[in-house]
């Protein structure tokens, strides 16, 4: 059974329709903050974005490629989301490459995808300079170059001016351009090296029918606006922050980078965040930490929780920003919602935050999906839930097991088209057009989605109990002195049985604290590390109880959205 929406939306058949019907609602709001090079923001208007497009879609068909795959390697700028929106709006399929690739998966990407142009920032040129001599790229566009120079690199600004004239000599090519909603027209390759890479093949439809499936269930309009802190060329910021804003006439601005994360909170005051819970939880982390520093502050901070949620959830009284201004400063002042994703977040940061009247909502989704599933709605939450389906996508449980956990399977106009040139990997996942996530976990009897891992990474004791690492990594969160963790399973041949083993990055900061050391050795740093994993076993049943762990010094390798890249770590 599909969820209805709570929330009835103009529709839209694809990105190009999109980006018409919003200038024709909203053309003269800003579309766009942008930071000059002086440091001063200026606003580009939906009219003005929407005068660029056009040109730079002129420009690009007047190249000669209609129809062909042009990719983006950049930061998060106005210029990135001027491609996007250029190429899915007429001229043919974007590929958004990401931005922290070392050249050789740079290189290989971008020869599997077929590409014929790339625009790229300035941070990238040296690499493209490599790229102009060993691949079939036929342009290089430069977004930060004034004029075309002497590599045969093009200047982005210049294309638009190019266009600008094509334009108003009557050149309609770009302009009449028809979209086929169910093409491709985004190749989203997943995270991981080049050869574990899949690219997700992904249609105007499957982008536009998720943009509003997320606008029906969370309410948005063109007084909001946001701050673009995850990396553009992931779906769920592409989506669900980028896009969605697009759609409802909002005013979009850009982070310079993960230090700059308050600053840029402070100067563009958004309204609404799309965030992981990495970034939320170490901010949450600092916040506690700030307000707890004695005894007398920590009893403070507990009593004004408590007093905040029973005024807020008992008796409809809000005084959670003023009670907690100083936090509401952090985010900028203005912000209303905050939406969590990529992986799952800590219930008791979520519940605190939002006790600070920071209110968070938790989803779920995959790139094969366009991206978002599920997402707690305006009409109710769960701290410890990805929420409920979207509205128009069915969720279902299959292959449950004794423990009420089965695999998530899920249908919709939001399912990608398949993995490109890769038939054998979509027949694994893509029957009869209903997704095989390889997410497990259960549904409760309000539709609310629980999450509990992955399938591939299921450790199986000998008994046939089911163990999730991802469960287990949740306890070790909590600890103060560990950053992070990797749970696996490695076999015995003693026992014959398969044991719950741990890999554990520590937080020395928190150690040398906690011990009041400053030098601290590696048998205190183990010793207090082992008594902690005690405690946190007794917690479990003790089939899932932690047999073994090592320390481990530098941080795991991790995707753009701050999931560990498992499969790259020597762990068995």
């Amino acid at each position: 059974m599909r969820a209805e929406p709570i929330y009835q939306l103009r529709k839209v058949k694809d990105l190009k329709d999109m980006m018409v019907q919003s200038t024709n609602l909203f053309g003269s709001r800003n579309a766009f903050l942008i930071k000059g090079k002086n440091g001063e923001y200026y606003a580009k208007t939906y009219i003005e974005l929407k005068n660029d497009i056009d040109a730079l879609g002129t420009a690009l068909i007047d190249m000669g490629l209609k129809d062909k795959k042009i990719a983006i390697l950049s930061q998060n700028r106005a210029e990135w989301c001027t491609t996007y929106l250029t190429v899915t709006g007429g001229v043919g399929v974007v590929v958004p490459l990401d931005r922290e690739l070392p050249y050789n998966e740079v290189e290989n990407l971008t020869s599997r995808a077929g590409v014929d142009a790339i625009v790229f920032s300035s941070k990238h040129r040296s690499d493209m300079l490599k790229l102009s001599r060993t691949s079939d790229i036929k342009y290089f566009i430069d977004m930060d170059l004034d004029a075309d120079d002497d590599n045969n690199f093009l200047s982005l600004p210049k294309l638009i001016e190019k266009g600008e004239s094509l334009l108003a000599n009557g050149d309609k090519s770009y302009l009449d351009a028809e979209i086929d909603e169910n093409k491709m027209a985004a190749l989203i390759f997943t995270s991981g090296t080049t050869d574990l890479a899949k690219g997700v093949m992904l249609s105007s439809k499957n982008i536009v029918s998720d943009v509003i499936s997320v606008c029906s269930m969370l309410y948005l309009d063109e007084t909001d606006s946001g701050l673009s802190i995850l990396p553009l060329h992931h779906t769920y910021e592409c989506t669900a922050n980028f896009l969605v804003m697009m759609y409802n006439g909002c005013c979009f601005s850009f982070n310079e980078g993960l230090k700059y994360i308050v600053q840029n909170l402070q100067e563009t005051r958004p309204t609404i965040l799309m965030l992981v819970p990495l970034i939320l939880e170490n901010m949450h982390k600092k916040i506690i930490k700030q307000a707890s520093k004695n005894l007398l502050s920590k009893i403070k901070l507990n009593v004004a929780l408590e007093i905040s949620n029973f005024l807020y959830y008992f008796l409809k009284i809000d005084i959670r920003k003023k009670i907690f201004k100083q936090v509401h400063n952090i985010f900028g002042g203005r912000v209303r919602l905050v939406i969590s994703g990529a992986a799952a977040i800590n219930p008791d940061v979520s519940n605190d935050l939002c006790a600070m009247g920071v209110r968070i909502v938790q989803g779920y989704g995959l790139t094969e999906c366009a991206p978002i599933v599920s997402v707690n709605n305006d009409r109710g939450f769960r701290h410890d839930s990805a929420g409920k389906a979207l509205a128009g996508i069915d969720i279902e449980v299959e292959d449950i097991g004794e423990d009420g956990i089965g695999e998530f399977v899920v249908t919709g106009d939001n399912v990608m088209l398949g993995y490109y040139e890769n038939p054998a990997a979509t027949s694994k996942v893509l029957k009869n057009g209903r997704l095989y996530t390889g997410d497990l976990g259960y549904i409760d009897e309000e539709g609310y989605i629980y999450i509990t891992g992955r399938k591939k990474n299921v450790i199986v004791t000998k008994n046939g109990k089911n163990i999730f690492p991802e469960e287990v990594e949740a306890y070790l969160a909590k600890c103060p002195y560990v950053k992070e963790s990797l749970v696996w399973g490695r076999f015995d041949e003693e026992s014959g049985e398969t044991e719950v083993n741990a890999q554990v990055v520590v937080d020395i900061d928190e150690i040398k604290e906690k011990l009041r050391l400053n030098i601290i050795s590696n048998d205190e740093v183990y010793k207090l590390i082992q008594a902690e994993i005690k405690e946190i076993n007794k917690q479990m049943p003790m089939y899932k109880r932690i047999k073994d762990f090592t320390i481990r010094e530098e941080e795991f390798a991790k995707t753009t959205t701050k999931k560990i890249k498992r499969y790259v770590e020597n762990i068995g």
